[in-house]
């Protein structure tokens, strides 16, 4: 690591510790030449991934802004739409792509909403697959209902 002050090329490290978030490393150094003292911090270097939307426009993915849509869906429920984001996120991540559609994101929120919460699911659903009229929201209904139920428990429920 270079040295702020004298430029020069290689330094030690003293300590190096993460940080609050996890997210990366705080190191301590030290120039060989100079005897100065820094910090450098060290993150992992992602790919961003791009999301296509449905009129073909592109943006970069951001996991807080799925959460803001789960988090509207899971209004009042026993839900946790920021691990629900962050699964997706690790999922993309692990499967190295570089651009998806915001049409498999929106399957992959519908997934886990299904296993966790139906009501959450109706909600996040009704939006996502933006039923035109009562029989098409109906019509989910009856899918659901066809299906066997498995209790989950919940953050409300005691023990």
């Amino acid at each position: 690591m270079k040295c702020p002050l004298c430029s020069y090329p290689d330094s030690r490290v003293l300590d190096s510790r993460p940080t609050q978030e996890g997210t990366s490393i705080k190191r301590r150094r030290e120039c060989i030449s100079c005897g100065k003292r820094f910090n450098t911090y060290e993150v992992v270097d992602t790919v961003p991934i791009a999301v296509i939307k449905r009129d073909g426009r592109r943006e970069f993915f951001d996991k807080h802004k799925l959460a803001r849509g789960i988090k509207i869906a899971c209004q009042k429920r026993a839900v946790d739409a920021d691990a629900i984001a962050l699964s997706i996120e690790q999922e993309l991540m692990n499967a190295i792509i570089t651009e998806i559609t915001s049409t498999d994101i929106g399957e992959m929120v519908l997934t886990r909403l299904k296993e966790c919460d139906i009501v959450a699911y109706i909600r996040f659903a009704s939006i996502y697959r933006d039923f035109k009229d009562i029989d098409s929201f109906t019509a989910e209904l009856k899918a659901l209902s066809k299906k066997p139920k498995k209790k989950l428990p919940t953050n409300r429920e005691e023990k």
